[in-house]
């Protein structure tokens, strides 16, 4: 794939990622940053101005399209723009349209897109269950009436849940990475309920914004990743269980889903005293030393990898 397909395919990606005019300033301020670090690893370079064309509306989707020969990179393209747009769990009625209009254009194979859509659906219906959604936000105890949860178990729980999603980031599957954020949604109410906490999906998903980890940009950041590193394309198996080539590199879910475990930990600990901007910056000075746990752990990663498949994913989503 061209440097001018790569970056046509992530202009479409960026375009449905904006096409909510409704999102946070925070969250588009998280997708621009995203832009300018995809730029800089080489076959996406420019995309910081691109990003600013998007958003201004300079760019011109019809010009993206006709970049876009292969069927097989329509297809990704169509793809990508469907799961950016499901990545909060939400799709607006203006991401509704886009999509309609960009499928209407790229004309993708019509059995390959309705069994992606098939499997694209059922994993967001899933992730909208993950944990109970009737729970009300539960009052914390007072510290002398909390029990203390096993620390070891936590962190030994927060450890598989960094190994899994960095295992789903190396699958060559465009929805894959899909599934790393209901896990992390997963991640932080089992944390809360170790302390005596029950959250609904809709108090987690605002706390994981609080630390700074944005849900449309943390998928279109994978996204890229996968697109850039020679993961995705015409050639990627369609079923699971393959690992995608080295040039992936590292699986960086794996050190954001640590620290967001961390972060959660201590702040459920302190009875949820911690204000946004501790949060943030708990989370920032745990990302590094997250990402440096990579290197040691990138064989498991690996390996975990190799052995999914996609029943496998939908049961762990499910807590099954």
């Amino acid at each position: 794939m061209s440097p001018q397909e790569q970056q046509a395919i992530l202009t479409i990606a960026l375009m449905a990622a904006l096409a909510d005019g409704a999102k946070a300033d925070a969250e588009r301020e998280s997708i621009r940053g995203i832009a300018e670090s995809l730029g800089g690893e080489g076959g996406a370079a420019g995309l910081a101005r691109v990003y600013q064309d998007v958003l201004l509306k300079r760019v011109d989707l019809a010009a993206c399209v006709d970049r876009l020969g292969d069927p097989g990179q329509r297809e990704l393209a169509y793809e990508m723009a469907v799961c950016v747009c499901d990545a909060d769990g939400a799709r607006s009625p203006a991401e509704t349209a886009f999509l309609a209009d960009l499928k209407a254009r790229l004309r993708p194979d019509a059995a390959e897109s309705a069994a992606f859509e098939k499997a694209e659906a059922e994993l967001v219906d899933v992730a909208a269950s993950v944990v109970p959604v009737a729970v009300a936000a539960a009052a914390a105890p007072a510290a002398s009436e909390r029990r203390g949860p096993d620390g070891a178990a936590l962190d030994k729980s927060i450890l598989n849940y960094a190994l899994l999603n960095g295992a789903l980031e190396l699958l060559p599957q465009s929805w894959a990475s899909m599934a790393i954020i209901p896990l992390q949604v997963k991640m932080v109410y089992e944390i809360g309920k170790a302390h005596g906490v029950e959250l609904d999906q809709g108090h987690i998903r605002e706390f994981i914004a609080a630390v700074g980890v944005g849900l449309t940009s943390q998928y279109l950041e994978q996204f890229g990743r996968k697109l850039i590193g020679g993961l995705l394309g015409k050639a990627a198996g369609r079923a699971l269980g393959g690992v995608g080539r080295a040039a992936t590199g590292m699986a960086f879910s794996f050190a954001t889903t640590y620290a967001l475990g961390q972060v959660a930990k201590r702040y459920y600990a302190g009875g949820r005293q911690m204000s946004t901007d501790l949060l943030k910056q708990s989370f920032q000075d745990l990302l590094g030393p997250a990402k440096q746990m990579q290197a040691q752990y990138l064989p498991q990663i690996q390996q975990k990898a190799a052995t999914l498949d996609a029943g496998q994913v939908m049961a762990m989503v499910r807590g099954r």
